[in-house]
């Protein structure tokens, strides 16, 4: 593919000098599969759209909505949303943002083609998009939907345009958007390089120009920070983490994230792959006992994972979200640890010689992830598992977890932004149908657990939705271990002296989120 150079934007371009050394440069584990903003429904894809397009209303550094295209908002009632137009939003190109924009996006957004993850679970409730004055917009919806505003505010506005492609997004000609930057060039796999837009209704971002590197490996962008090549980097190796805090030429920033660590386990299936009695023969499928389940969840000495294997760069689990999230339940501790427990538990089921099963997960998805999964097989063993492991690079086993070649399989999952995302994806049974439990790959299902997880996703009351999201949590993993949570994550930064990061639970590392240091 040729080198990407916006001509449309000639006249506001950069000096070749400005280009070659922009302001801010950010090294970032991966860069985006795609420029177009509905093309995936993936963190990464997600937080490079950002910088060029809006949402609606957008999430700061806790995931709390705050106005961005729509300066205001209301529920008329359980069906109806309006939302006031921020009459200063602009595209780069100088064009308002209107109604017209706003309905093609909703339209649009579900249903691009050979999509790897459609946006359409956060446009589906969408019934009709209504102009009801200058700049305001009204959103109809199929029935109640609490999180309307927060799944839209993944989904960026483009203008309407006739015939548009994920093919012109990603050579330029279709990258005008209404954010803080506009994008000066990118070709897959190499920068991302952006300038500002001078149309952005909002504050100026502090750098006029970046330039988001990608460097798979953390020990190169590490380096790459050392030798001044890169003035920030995300994602950092736990030693290493802690080595650059100690030194007084770089800072560093750190949030708790909302992405859950877990273990998805094979509940659905009689016979699962990777599962056997000792000696090797088949074996029908013992992770259907959800006492087996609970054998295993307490035989992980989580403390130990946090302490040792992420030398304390993250935070043990007993729930689906972080403390203080919306829906958690303080009463929903990490599991003790109780490795008799779990061998009664196995003996109680009709294993009391344990059975053999391989634990499968990514070498380069999580941080240390191919060490926790490895951690976790050898205290299986000590229950009285015969544990084996197997990790791939992260391309391989996504595609292998979504064809459920495995019986166990480490997982990560960011709810958004209430538990209830969790429990619609991970827990509820898997339905087409309706769109939930999509990425339920151990296949779980529990018909009473699903109805509660159906009333709270229609229930405006946020009292109530509550209470219902705590109850379908603590069913799905006291009574049924649906899964096993491990731990959460904590997202880290670093960067020269110089310049600060806003720390985010997201996972986002996007540039108008830095700034120059007092």
């Amino acid at each position: 593919m040729k080198r990407l150079l916006l001509a449309a934007f000639t006249a506001l371009a950069l000096p070749a000098a400005a280009q070659d050394r922009p302001e801010l440069r950010i090294a970032v584990e991966a860069g985006p599969t795609s420029l177009d903003p509905h093309y995936a429904s993936l963190i990464t894809n997600i937080a490079f759209a950002r910088h060029v397009f809006q949402p609606l209303a957008e999430q700061d550094d806790r995931q709390v909505l705050r106005p961005a295209i729509a300066r205001s908002w209301r529920v008329v009632d359980d069906t109806t949303w309006e939302l006031e137009l921020d009459p200063n939003a602009r595209f780069a190109d100088g064009r308002p943002v209107t109604f017209e924009d706003i309905a093609f996006t909703i339209a649009r957004a579900g249903d691009v083609p050979n999509s790897p993850s459609s946006f359409r679970y956060a446009t589906r409730p969408v019934a009709a998009v209504e102009s009801v004055g200058p700049h305001t917009v009204r959103l109809r919806t199929n029935g109640p939907f609490p999180l309307l505003l927060n799944q839209l505010a993944l989904v960026m506005i483009v203008p309407k345009r006739e015939g548009l492609t994920t093919a012109a997004f990603n050579d330029g000609s279709a990258m005008i958007g209404s954010g803080p930057y506009r994008l000066v060039s990118w070709q897959p796999g190499q920068p991302v390089r952006y300038a500002r837009n001078d149309a952005f209704a909002g504050p100026p971002p502090a750098f006029a120009t970046v330039e988001f590197r990608p460097i798979a490996n953390a020990g190169a962008r590490v380096a790459a920070l050392q030798a001044g090549d890169v003035d920030l980097i995300e994602i950092i190796p736990p030693d290493q983490f802690t080595r650059l805090k100690a030194d007084a030429r770089f800072a560093t920033a750190e949030s708790p994230s909302n992405r859950l660590i877990f273990l998805t386990l094979d509940s659905g299936r009689e016979d699962s792959p990777h599962v056997r009695a000792p000696e090797g023969a088949p074996l029908r499928n013992p992770l259907r006992d959800a006492r087996v389940r609970r054998a295993l969840s307490i035989a992980i000495n989580r403390e130990a994972l946090v302490s040792r294997v992420l030398q304390g760069q993250a935070i043990a689990a007993g729930d689906l979200g972080p403390q203080g999230y919306f829906g958690t339940s303080p009463d929903l501790t990490p599991p003790r640890f109780d490795l008799e427990g779990a061998r009664r538990l196995l003996a109680e089921a009709g294993y009391p010689r344990g059975f053999a099963v391989q634990v499968n997960g990514p070498n380069d998805r999580y941080v240390n992830d191919e060490q926790v999964v490895q951690a976790i097989a050898q205290m299986w063993t000590r229950a009285g598992l015969q544990a084996s492991v197997e990790v791939k690079p992260r391309g391989v086993w996504l595609t292998e977890a979504a064809q459920l070649r495995y019986s166990v399989n480490l997982a990560g999952f960011s709810p958004n932004p209430e538990v209830l995302g969790m429990l619609e994806t991970q827990v509820h049974s898997w339905d087409t149908t309706i769109g939930l439990g999509t990425a339920n790959r151990g296949r779980f299902g529990n018909a009473e657990i699903d109805a509660i997880i159906q009333r709270a996703r229609t229930t405006m009351d946020n009292a109530e939705r509550e209470r219902l999201t705590q109850e379908a949590t603590r069913r799905a993993l006291r009574d049924e271990t649906a899964l096993i949570p491990l731990y959460f994550q904590v997202n880290t930064w670093a960067m020269r002296r110089g310049v600060t990061y806003e720390a985010r639970t997201d996972e986002m590392t996007l540039a108008f989120s830095a700034r120059r240091a007092p």
